[in-house]
């Protein structure tokens, strides 16, 4: 029999081994499963979910549980993918599942340093369960949760998305950008740049205090602001875990505001059309007989003596459809009349059945001596460019508006150049383009990265952009439009005050194109910016009455009556109105030109 000690002693040593035994049990037991995902039911809005092109909104209905839930919409090819990042533990199973419903929906995981893993359902008209499982690498410390549906498929919803095993370490918050410094500013935008945060999956910009934008990467540009005016700009970094402080502010003067290039016009001109050159059903209008309402007249139209020859020719419409044609001595002494009393005529090229295409430098050169040889025989003032249908078009692989490479573009560049260069200051230099070519390039531009869309998609912007300071006015069509999506990422339709403001506002704020960050199309100065509109319903599709003309204005320029649709600013500088035509407004009553003389901008 063992002495009391040694008893007490053995004891000791086995509740020793025991706890040890415990301890080991422990250390090799599996870490708890917890829910993972920072607001899977979307109850806070996107908090913790970065959508991509905007595409993702937290929604009130449909929702599966709880008040709200997710909405993305898929556009041109973007995807609508909404991802989160989480915190996981090397070489532990997970269990990743939510629910869908309406088109076709992807749920996913990746970076899980394994076989990354998802799963979808093609449609689902009621809520469906989506579930897959995967395991951590052994060196992996975090993870991508996503969601996204597919280019030309209906929106999808998600609720309820759960990510459940072993919590890893938490993710931090990234610390205040530094580096934060401007740019060069213009009479409306101010470019901004700043170091990268370790850990950030984005960045926040703020104008005085108040939230701007939001990008992925370390540069932004802020547009939409008022000239010779200052501003504070602050940036902070987020992630899954939230927003950092922000950074010191900067301060910037955007430039002087001016006239902008070209001859000085009224503060708030009315351009119009006049049937020079042919017939229809509105009437011959003589150019003695244009009203003194109109401010700009644009000659329609000088054409090509073939789509690719670049000879552009331009005579009076014959008496055999035109019986109450002047003489051309009376034509050119009328244009001198309006001269005299501080009208500008231009030349208009192109127009719906000119096609004109400078697909050769010979085109480019006989494109320039034509068109100044119509300037000088008629002593015109400028040049309107309304090249429509096929005229212009984008090669596969030109993708960067900045620099185009298609021959079509860069020869239609190099002469407009010459020409301004030829004319000097006076010379007005204004564009037509469609909406297709140019608002359009919000979702798509030219025929894509992948190729298979239309390659005339945004095919203006580098004409546009490369041109932009000699420039005097931009008035693109909003008529003969199918619906476009403005920057709110909705649809717009022809016909009220929303179209307008819409494609207006993208415009003055500029946007990114093809929704590519990297390739933002910066904005337009307020007074080269004019709202292209039918004078009369027999004038084209989309014709707006002019009480929403009005609405349209008011919320541009005052920034009241705007409806559902946020502009980016207001732009009491805003020059006017553009209408087809002279003729059908004449033929309408003049109610176009009167209404734009009865309006008070301010």
């Amino acid at each position: 029999m063992p002495a009391p000690a040694d008893t007490a002693a053995a004891r000791a040593g086995t509740a020793a081994a025991r706890a040890g035994t415990a301890a080991a049990r422990a250390e090799a037991a599996p870490a708890a499963d917890t829910e993972l995902v920072r607001n899977g039911g979307f109850e806070v809005g996107l908090d913790g979910w970065t959508c991509s092109a905007g595409s993702g909104a937290a929604v009130d209905a449909p929702v599966r549980t709880g008040t709200r839930a997710l909405r993305a919409t898929p556009a041109g090819g973007d995807h609508a993918r909404c991802a989160q990042t989480v915190a996981v533990r090397p070489d532990a199973a997970y269990t990743l599942s939510g629910w869908v419903r309406g088109g076709l929906a992807y749920l996913g995981a990746s970076g899980t340093g394994t076989t990354d893993v998802s799963t979808w359902t093609p449609s689902a008209p009621d809520w469906q369960k989506l579930t897959t499982t995967f395991r951590t690498g052994p060196a992996t410390r975090s993870v991508t949760l996503y969601t996204h549906g597919w280019y030309g498929t209906a929106a999808y919803h998600a609720d309820d998305l759960s990510l459940t095993g072993p919590s890893g370490d938490p993710v931090q918050l990234p610390a205040a950008p530094a580096g934060l410094a401007a740019g060069t500013p213009t009479s409306s935008s101010v470019p901004l740049t700043w170091q990268p945060s370790a850990g950030a999956t984005g960045y926040t910009v703020y104008r005085d205090g108040a939230r701007a934008l939001t990008v992925t990467g370390t540069s932004a540009t802020v547009t939409g602001l008022a000239a010779a005016t200052s501003y504070a700009f602050q940036v902070t970094a987020t992630n899954s875990a939230g927003e950092s402080p922000r950074s010191p502010a900067v301060t910037a003067r955007t430039a002087d505001g001016g006239t902008g290039p070209g001859p000085a016009l009224p503060a708030h001109a009315l351009v119009g059309y006049l049937h020079a050159s042919f017939a229809n059903g509105s009437g011959y209008t003589r150019m003695a007989d244009v009203p003194d309402s109109w401010d700009v007249v644009n000659l329609a139209f000088g054409e090509p003596t073939a789509v690719t020859s670049g000879d552009i020719r331009f005579r009076l419409c014959p008496r055999t459809e035109c019986p109450n044609v002047e003489t051309e001595d009376e034509f050119k002494a009328a244009i001198r009349a309006k001269q005299a009393a501080g009208k500008k005529v231009l030349i208009s090229i192109g127009g719906q059945n000119g096609q004109v295409r400078l697909a050769t430098a010979a085109a480019r050169d006989a494109f320039v001596a034509s068109v100044a040889k119509i300037i000088d025989e008629y002593g015109l003032d400028g040049l309107d460019i309304d090249f429509e249908g096929h005229s212009l078009s984008l090669d596969t692989g030109d993708t960067d508006f900045r620099n185009p490479t298609t021959p079509v573009i860069v020869h239609l560049v190099s002469a407009l150049r010459t020409l301004k260069a030829r004319y000097g200051a006076d010379f007005v230099l204004t564009m037509a383009p469609e909406t297709f070519f140019v608002q359009l390039g919000y979702q798509y531009y030219g025929s894509g990265p992948w190729g298979g869309q239309d390659p005339r998609a945004g095919a203006y912007l580098p004409v546009i952009h490369a041109l932009r300071d000699d420039l005097t006015l931009l008035h693109v069509q909003h008529y003969n439009s199918g619906p476009i999506m403005g920057l709110d990422d909705q649809y717009h339709s022809m016909g009220g005050a929303d179209f307008h403001i819409a494609l207006t506002d993208m415009l003055l704020t500029g946007f990114p194109v093809a929704r590519d960050p990297g390739r933002f199309f910066p904005a337009l100065r307020p007074e080269q910016v004019a709202i292209g509109l039918p004078a009369s319903p027999n004038a084209g599709n989309g014709h707006t009455p002019s009480a929403e003309v009005n609405k349209a204005l008011d919320c541009l320029t005052k920034g009241t009556g705007c409806g559902t649709y946020r502009t980016h600013g207001t732009w009491p500088g805003l020059r006017g109105l553009m209408t087809w035509s002279v003729n059908w407004d004449r033929f309408n009553g003049g109610e176009f030109s009167r209404n734009f003389d009865a309006y008070r901008w301010n």
